[in-house]
């Protein structure tokens, strides 16, 4: 029997209570597995030289890089990774500038619970998941 490779997901937010969250609902799912765990752009960026990525979980705003340009070079070094960015931002205009960073998924914080894994499926399977605001 083959065992399923499991689709690898980086988690970046400054808040550890944020990612701990993500994590305990990623980890139910067992194709899923949660790779790392990072607190700013830099860092994220760090992580992916080192690590196989298929996806990351990011905020949008972190210190010392945010989302939006945290994902702007995450495409230009790794086009096959997705990006999906969590905020509390209900608003159009990031939600834009996002998607147009090249993101490929906008979901708010305070919708986790409901959306995380229909984001994550619409994702993985090649198509964008945003929102409707």
């Amino acid at each position: 029997m083959a065992t399923e490779i499991s689709y690898r997901i980086l988690l970046a937010d400054d808040h550890p209570r944020i990612r701990r969250g993500i994590r305990k609902m990623i980890e139910k799912i067992p194709e899923l597995q949660v790779v790392g765990e990072v607190g700013d752009g830099i860092e994220l960026l760090e992580f992916l030289e080192k690590c196989k990525t298929d996806m990351v979980i990011s905020d949008l705003s972190m210190p010392k890089m945010g989302g939006i340009e945290a994902t702007r070079k995450i495409k230009a070094n790794y086009p096959e990774i997705k990006v999906m960015i969590t905020t509390i931002h209900n608003d159009i205009e990031y939600q834009n500038r996002v998607l147009s960073a090249g993101a490929e998924g906008y979901l708010l914080k305070d919708s986790l619970a409901e959306e995380l894994f229909p984001a994550i499926t619409t994702i993985r399977q090649g198509g964008t998941y945003a929102v409707p605001l």
